[in-house]
């Protein structure tokens, strides 16, 4: 048995940072425990290739229940299983939501989660290479840089989407976020900078920092109504790694609820149907929320990133660390809003220089290119429960996406936009024809293509959501020693990509759980 201050489940995103953050105190013993191994493959680092990740054995695999509101079909649901999280294996999109994500927290009951609270930590951790200014960090760990593939096919959505009549904006974590443009990429000279290179990497040295790979989390130990450790299984042996401070779960919005369960932390009745003693009657995996996105796709003439595989643009990612390999798919994008008396944006759209279907898993067999719309601040909420009470076994997942009326709507209006923009001629002039379109503008049409052919966006949220599951602080409710940093815990699905919230709320944690951010 094994003793720390702090074990942290999880070295994704939120765990990388709390890992560095902690462990600088040389007085604090930190473990960290994660599932998978160091992120040592060469499609982690190469951006262009991280499709190449999906169902390989860096990610977890995991599929929905069939989902109501999209024909029952399942949602194939990749998560990183590997140093750095999805950190490792995301399109590198830099987005940190909308201010009035993090308002409407702090008006809701999160206390000190306000965007001017929550601004300095997003600045903390940034390094963005255009410098400081009100809105952004330079000398974070997180580098956060301009795309250096700028595709043709991906620069032709933004001139389209101006020539409908749309605002071009250079910077969507800036003044306001409405508009068209590239998005900034966590990329540090052309090369993925995840979690794990930006702060896991530099801490590993750190004597008083252990990383226990390949070592899957079964519980959390609970003695006396307090958390005091994890119980792990590495290399075919059952261990508990002790906590004298704190355990944290950083296990992301699908596993740390199932390990809260597992641990018998979670709805009462849920827990006594398996067997599992109940420690804490709490709401565990309730309040699921994700982005659902649909893509149109088109033919084209024009080379794609289908073909960037190539001597010379891996010369240029090694030597000049700019090129097509530098891409990250969805290069380009925007954000929208279905109605016109919004304040905040409920669309958000992401182009890419090739086709991107069969929710990311469709062979890309010809030049081609595409753009559509994501369902940005869903009504819609799901769940995530207990399959089985073996921790081996991958947990019931269901996201409820187009069930709400609201979201219908805004998925038709968002497909309206997308054929609007597609009808410009920076789309038709390099157009060859369709690929995968809805077959009218019809709304029945629109909303049952949107059912058939949509997917995630990769950005689950909100099942250990504060003032549900853990307080302001991301403490669990009636657990001493326990919380949950991770995107598990946003009340909400911020207005945009994860990652960069998920790091925000870790740095800001880190403060939380040290005393100083109090």
């Amino acid at each position: 048995m094994s003793t720390y201050d702090y074990v942290i489940v999880g070295a994704g995103s939120a765990g990388c940072v709390l890992a560095a953050r902690l462990s600088e105190d040389p007085e604090v013993r930190v473990a960290l425990i994660e599932a998978g191994g160091p992120d040592t493959a060469q499609e982690i680092h190469v951006p262009a290739a991280f499709p190449q990740l999906f169902k390989s054995a860096l990610d977890w695999d995991l599929d929905s229940e069939p989902e109501p509101g999209i024909g029952n079909r399942r949602a194939y649901l990749p998560r990183g299983r590997v140093f750095g999280g999805c950190s490792s294996i995301n399109a590198m999109i830099y987005i940190r939501g909308n201010r009035a994500d993090y308002d409407g927290w702090a008006a809701a009951g999160a206390d000190g989660w306000s965007y001017d609270e929550v601004l300095p930590y997003f600045k903390r951790s940034e390094g963005n290479e255009r410098g400081e200014d009100e809105f952004h960090g330079a000398d974070g760990p997180l580098t956060v840089s301009d795309g250096r593939s700028e595709h043709p096919l991906a620069s032709a959505f933004v001139q389209a989407a101006v020539q409908a009549g749309h605002k071009a904006n250079d910077d969507f974590n800036g003044a306001t976020q409405f508009g068209v443009g590239r998005y900034q990429l966590t990329q540090r000279g052309g090369l993925r900078c995840s979690a794990a290179v930006a702060y896991l990497h530099p801490a590993l040295e750190r004597p008083n920092l252990t990383v226990l790979s390949f070592a899957l989390a079964h519980r959390v130990v609970i003695e006396g109504g307090r958390a005091t450790g994890v119980e792990v299984e590495r290399g075919g042996a059952v261990e508990v790694v002790r906590a004298e401070r704190e355990v944290i779960l950083s296990a992301g919005a699908y596993e740390s609820p199932k390990l809260l369960m597992l641990s018998g932390i979670g709805p009462a009745a849920t827990l006594s149907a398996f067997g599992i003693d109940v420690v804490r009657d709490l709401p565990v995996g309730e309040g699921l929320q994700d982005h659902y996105m649909t893509l149109l796709n088109f033919r084209t003439d024009v080379e794609s990133l289908l073909t960037a595989a190539t001597p010379e643009n891996a010369a240029l990612l090694q030597n000049e660390g700019r090129g097509h390999l530098t891409s990250n798919i969805g290069e380009t994008g925007g954000f929208f809003r279905s109605r016109d008396d919004l304040t905040a944006p409920d669309l958000q759209f992401h182009a890419a220089p090739v086709l991107f279907h069969q929710e990311g898993l469709g062979a890309a067999a010809e030049h081609g290119f595409s753009f559509g719309p994501c369902v940005l601040a869903p009504a819609g909420r799901g769940a995530v429960t207990l399959r089985s009470p073996r921790p081996d076994a991958a947990p019931r997942i269901t996201h409820n996406y187009l069930v709400a009326p609201e979201d219908q709507e805004v998925i038709v209006a968002g497909l309206r936009v997308a054929l609007e923009i597609a009808a410009q001629p920076a789309v038709t002039d390099l157009a060859t024809g369709p690929y995968l379109v809805p077959e009218s503008d019809a709304d029945a049409d629109l909303l049952a293509w949107a059912r058939r052919h949509g997917q995630t966006l990769y950005h689950p949220t909100s099942t250990c959501a504060i003032g549900s599951v853990v307080d302001p602080e991301l403490r669990v409710y009636g657990v001493p020693g326990l919380r949950v940093v991770d995107a598990s815990v946003f009340p909400t699905v911020p207005r945009g990509n994860t990652n960069a919230p998920t790091v925000m709320a870790a740095e800001k944690a880190a403060d939380l759980i040290t005393g100083a951010g109090r």
